[in-house]
C-alpha cells in the first residue's frame, strides 16, 4: 500500500512499536503496516489515505444498522451522563440491562425469555460451557459434561470458546481443546462432499452427531453447539437435509442444543435469528455483534425458560463479568433494537434486499475462477477454484489472499477464508450499493485470474 499522507506513516509506526493485533501475522504486518481506517458512514469506510471502501463485511459481521447512526451515539451519551457504570453483582441491577433483557425476549424464539449478559460472543460461549455443566449438575447428572462441536466451527477465541470451536489453527496454539469437548465433521458439501449429492452429504454429516453421542454414551453428553450457518468457517450453508436430520437426533437424546447466533442473530438471515429460519428450538443461544450493531461491545446468552428455571433455583451461579450488562452498552442495545424494529430492517432484508443480493451474487457463477456461489440473507460465499468440474483448487497459490488484496486496492472489503471469499454487508445496504459490491467483486475476480495466468 503506497502512503501519501505522512500521518498514515506515523500511525503505522505506532502499530509496529506498540500494538499487538488480533489474528495477525506480526512479521508481515510490521513489513506492510496496517491500513488505517479513520471514518465511516452508511456502508462505506474511509482510510487515512482518503480511499473510500465499501464494507462488505459489516466490520466483523456486526454493523447491522450501518455506520454513523446518531441515535446510537446519543443513547450512549445520555446513559453515560445518568449512570456510566454499575455492576449486576450482589443482588443489584439497573434499568438499561433489565429493559434490554425484556426487549431481547420479545424478538427471541418462543419460550426463551431469560438473558445472561456478557461482554462478547466469546464470553457468551464461555458462559454456555459453565451454565450447561451447572444445569446438569443441578439435575443430578454431574457426569454429563461433554460438549460436541463441529470441525471448523467458530465460537470465539477465549480458551473455552476456541475449544468449543473446531479450528485446527487455533487448537495448535495453547494446547486446545480443553478436556470434555469433542468435534464432528462440518456440513461443507462443496469442500468435503465428494461424490455425494448435497442431500446425501447433509444426512451423512448430521448422522455423525448421533454416532458421536452413542460413542461417548448419552449419559456423558451435555450439549451440542453449532452455528445455524458457519460464518468464520467460510459461510457454510448446510444442505437442506442437514438441520431436519439434526432436529430428529436432538429430539431422540437427553442433551441440550446450543445455537451460536453471534453472526446469524438480529436479522442477518432475513429472520430475527438463524434458529427462526431453520425452525430450530435451542436451549441456549449465544448473541453479540448485531445486538449493538458493533457500536459498543456486548454479548449474552438467551436461555430457554425450562433451563433458566433449573439454574435459578440452584443457589449461587458463580460466574459473571465486570461488564455484564454494562449500562451504556445496554442503552445502545435498546436503541439498536428499536431501530431494527421500527424501521423494519429485518423485514426489508427478507423481502427486498437479501433476494436482490442473492440474485446479483449468483451472476458471478459464470466467472472462470468461481466454482460455487452460495448465500442466504445477507451472507454470501464465492469459492475460487482452478477447475469447476472437479472443484479442485490452485494448490499453494493462496488465491484467496491474492483476491483479498485486489479487493482492498479497489475499494471493497471481502474476507478470505482459505480460497473462499465471503461477504456479510450491513443489513441497511441498498440495491445501488449491492450493485456496487457486485461490480467491484467481479473486477477483483478478473484481476485475480489475470494474476494466476
Amino acid at each position: 500500500m503506497s502512503v501519501k499522507n505522512p500521518q498514515t506513516r506515523e500511525w503505522q509506526d505506532l502499530s509496529r512499536d506498540h500494538h499487538l493485533a488480533p489474528f495477525s501475522d506480526y512479521k508481515q504486518l510490521q513489513e506492510k503496516g496496517p491500513r488505517i481506517i479513520t471514518k465511516a458512514q452508511g456502508v462505506h469506510l474511509w482510510d487515512s489515505e482518503g480511499h473510500k471502501i465499501l464494507d462488505g463485511m459489516a466490520g466483523l459481521w456486526c454493523v447491522a444498522v450501518g455506520y454513523g447512526r446518531e441515535e446510537l451515539a446519543e443513547a450512549a451519551s445520555k446513559q453515560m451522563r445518568e449512570l456510566p457504570y454499575y455492576n449486576l453483582f450482589f443482588q443489584t441491577a439497573h434499568p438499561p440491562a433489565l429493559e434490554l433483557a425484556k426487549a431481547i425476549s420479545e424478538v427471541a424464539p418462543a419460550g426463551m425469555s431469560h438473558v445472561f449478559f456478557t461482554g462478547s460472543g466469546s464470553e457468551g460461549n464461555d458462559t454456555v460451557l459453565r451454565m450447561v455443566r451447572h444445569y446438569w449438575a443441578l439435575k443430578g447428572k454431574p457426569q454429563k459434561k461433554v460438549i460436541i462441536g463441529r470441525i471448523n466451527g467458530y465460537h470465539g477465541s477465549t480458551v473455552a470458546g476456541a475449544s468449543l470451536g473446531g479450528m485446527s489453527g487455533m487448537h495448535e496454539q495453547g494446547d486446545l481443546p480443553i478436556p470434555g469437548i469433542v468435534h464432528i465433521p462440518q456440513p461443507y458439501w462443496f469442500g468435503e462432499g465428494g461424490d455425494k449429492s448435497p442431500e446425501e452429504f447433509g444426512i451423512w454429516a448430521a448422522e455423525q452427531l448421533e454416532q458421536k453421542i452413542l460413542e461417548l454414551g448419552v449419559d456423558n453428553v451435555a450439549a451440542f453447539i453449532a452455528e445455524p450457518i458457519q460464518g468464520a468457517g467460510g459461510v457454510i450453508i448446510p444442505p437442506d437435509s442437514y438441520w431436519p436430520k439434526i432436529k430428529e437426533i436432538l429430539a431422540r437424546y437427553d442433551i441440550l442444543f446450543v445455537a451460536d447466533e453471534v453472526i446469524c442473530g438480529f436479522g442477518r438471515t432475513g429472520e430475527w435469528f438463524g434458529s427462526d429460519y431453520y425452525g430450530l428450538k435451542p436451549d441456549l443461544m449465544t448473541i453479540a455483534k448485531g445486538l449493538t450493531s458493533g457500536y459498543i461491545p456486548m454479548g449474552g446468552v438467551i436461555v430457554r425458560d425450562e433451563v433458566a428455571k433449573v439454574v435459578s433455583q440452584g443457589g449461587d451461579f458463580n460466574h459473571g463479568f465486570t461488564y455484564s450488562g454494562h449500562p451504556v452498552a445496554a442503552a445502545v442495545g435498546l436503541e439498536n433494537l428499536r431501530i431494527l424494529r421500527e424501521e423494519k430492517i429485518v423485514e426489508r432484508v427478507r423481502e427486498e434486499t437479501a433476494p436482490y443480493l442473492q440474485k446479483r451474487l449468483r451472476e458471478l457463477n459464470d466467472h472462470p475462477l468461481v466454482g460455487e456461489v452460495r448465500g442466504l440473507g445477507m451472507l454470501g460465499a464465492i469459492e475460487l477454484v482452478k477447475d469447476k468440474a472437479t472443484r479442485s483448487r490452485y494448490e499453494g497459490k493462496a488465491v484467496g489472499m491474492i483476491c483479498r488484496q485486489f479487493c482492498f486496492d479497489n475499494g471493497l472489503i471481502m474476507r478470505a477464508v482459505g480460497d473462499t471469499m465471503i461477504i456479510a454487508p450491513p443489513l441497511v445496504i441498498s440495491r445501488d450499493e449491492i450493485d456496487e459490491l457486485i461490480e467491484k467483486a467481479r473486477k477483483c475476480l478478473d484481476l485475480t485470474l489475470e494474476a494466476l495466468i
